[in-house]
């Protein structure tokens, strides 16, 4: 049994958002109890108990779209120096090639790389979207094998696409399936599959046709790029004469378990299929403005009802990051200076947990009895009073994920102090550097 406390408790729950001088008591891989410190060590005299002197504790951060595969992006130049001025120059010059010439050891420690930084921003679930083009057999299972290794609960899927050709997709296909069945044997409750898709204008009728009779009986939904870019629409209109959402509706691919990521050219028609099919939505506002796919109508999927959530699709692993740019972002493209308070912390706090939720057998992403004990503490001096009403406020101006000290997941500390336990992290950092640099060297030859 373990004890968290002498910290500000932030739970994410109604019945005490908020607890001065708060602790958490965890017993195996689960929440049993929260209230004030001194309470809790009266009622748990055995317990082991971490002070944390007054730092913040919360639940721990979730991230609902990423990319692993991104990774070793991170610094690389390209020797023909390709200026992309669009998004399908962006995915020409840049990411299909970097998927193309990725192995599974570029896999393993892109994977390493990003749920370690992950860990350290304090985020505790990935849901990730992979891609290795001409290494896809297997690659789901590397990155599970690293998540494993490192204690961190995940979900994973494999990008189909028709792109490269038809063995490829079909190889895809099988990934996602292999990874699924293993997925849904596991009785760990850590890792989770899905149902990878690319996107609508790289997935022909045929291969959606196949992935949606290969789902019969699985138990679980997809996850695909929906709309992200103008492109993505005209496509789907010239060749199908159907809007994006449209199309994935009549092939069977929304759903409760699904998530349609970005819905940014999207009408309100396509709003409402969404909403009827319960179907996920979730919001990348680093990556759109980077990409300048342009501005998902956050508020209006909200104010329909639209499950949405955050998350950050390959561009950083830090939620509290991803919270004041979504923030920012609306306010900017509305030019209303009101817009996005609520909503972006609805996002991150509120939908991200009923979002994972949805595949985790107990709840995650607050602090209430039964909760799985996924816990984080926050280096956070506040200079102004906290209270229950302005927890976001401080939360958006105050925090960052590398304030993050101490990470635990599923009852375990898996970062404490700032020191990975599970990991040798410098180790694995020097092993990535001379991987990635081999990998820098492939791309551009």
């Amino acid at each position: 049994m373990h004890l968290i406390g002498n910290g500000i408790l932030i739970t994410r729950n109604t019945v005490k958002p908020l607890i001065v001088d708060g602790a958490v008591v965890i017993e195996a891989d689960t929440i049993i109890d929260y209230g004030k410190t001194s309470k809790m060590r009266e009622k748990y005299k055995d317990a082991r108990f971490t002070d944390v002197k007054n730092k913040l504790i919360m639940p721990g951060l979730l991230n609902t779209h990423m990319h692993i595969y991104s990774a070793f992006a991170r610094g690389m130049i390209l020797a023909d120096g390709k200026i992309s001025k669009n998004f399908p120059q962006v995915l020409e010059n840049l990411w299909w090639r970097l998927d193309k010439t990725l192995n599974l050891e570029d896999v393993k420690y892109s994977a390493y790389a990003t749920y370690i930084d992950s860990i350290k921003n304090g985020v505790t679930t990935v849901f990730d979207h992979h891609a290795s083009q001409n290494d896809i057999e297997s690659s789901l299972f590397t990155i599970k094998d690293v998540a494993t290794d490192l204690g961190i609960r995940t979900s994973l899927c494999y990008e189909v696409t028709d792109r490269d050709g038809k063995e490829a997709a079909k190889t895809g296909i099988k990934e996602n399936i292999d990874f699924i069945k293993y997925a849904n044997k596991d009785k760990t409750d850590m890792v989770k599959g899905m149902f990878g898709l690319h996107a609508s204008f790289t997935v022909s009728d045929e291969t959606l046709e196949t992935c949606a009779s290969q789902m019969a009986g699985l138990d679980a939904g997809f996850h695909v790029h929906t709309a992200e870019g103008i492109d993505d629409l005209h496509d789907s209109l010239k060749k199908y004469n159907k809007r994006v959402v449209n199309r994935f509706h009549d092939m069977g691919i929304l759903g409760a378990k699904s998530i349609a990521v970005h819905c940014i050219h999207i009408n309100d028609a396509e709003m409402e299929i969404l909403k009827e099919t319960g179907t996920i939505v979730v919001h990348n506002p680093e990556s759109n403005m980077g990409n300048a796919v342009g501005c998902a109508d956050v508020l209006k999927l909200l104010e329909k009802g639209i499950l949405l959530g955050l998350g950050t699709d390959g561009y950083a692993t830090d939620m509290l990051e991803s919270y004041k740019v979504a923030n920012m972002l609306h306010k900017h493209n509305l030019c209303d200076p009101s817009a996005a308070w609520m909503e972006s912390a609805q996002m991150l706090f509120d939908n991200n947990p009923k979002i994972v939720n949805r595949y985790f057998k107990k709840p995650l992403g607050l602090i209430e009895n039964g909760a799985y004990a996924d816990v984080i503490v926050v280096d956070y001096d506040s200079l102004t009073p906290i209270n229950e009403k302005n927890i976001n406020g401080h939360l958006l101006f105050g925090t960052m994920g590398r304030q993050v000290v101490s990470t635990m997941i599923n009852g375990r500390f898996i970062m404490k102090d700032r020191e990975l336990i599970t990991v040798d992290e410098k180790e694995i950092f020097a092993k990535s550097r001379q991987v990635s640099q081999k990998f820098w060297s492939r791309i551009n030859s």
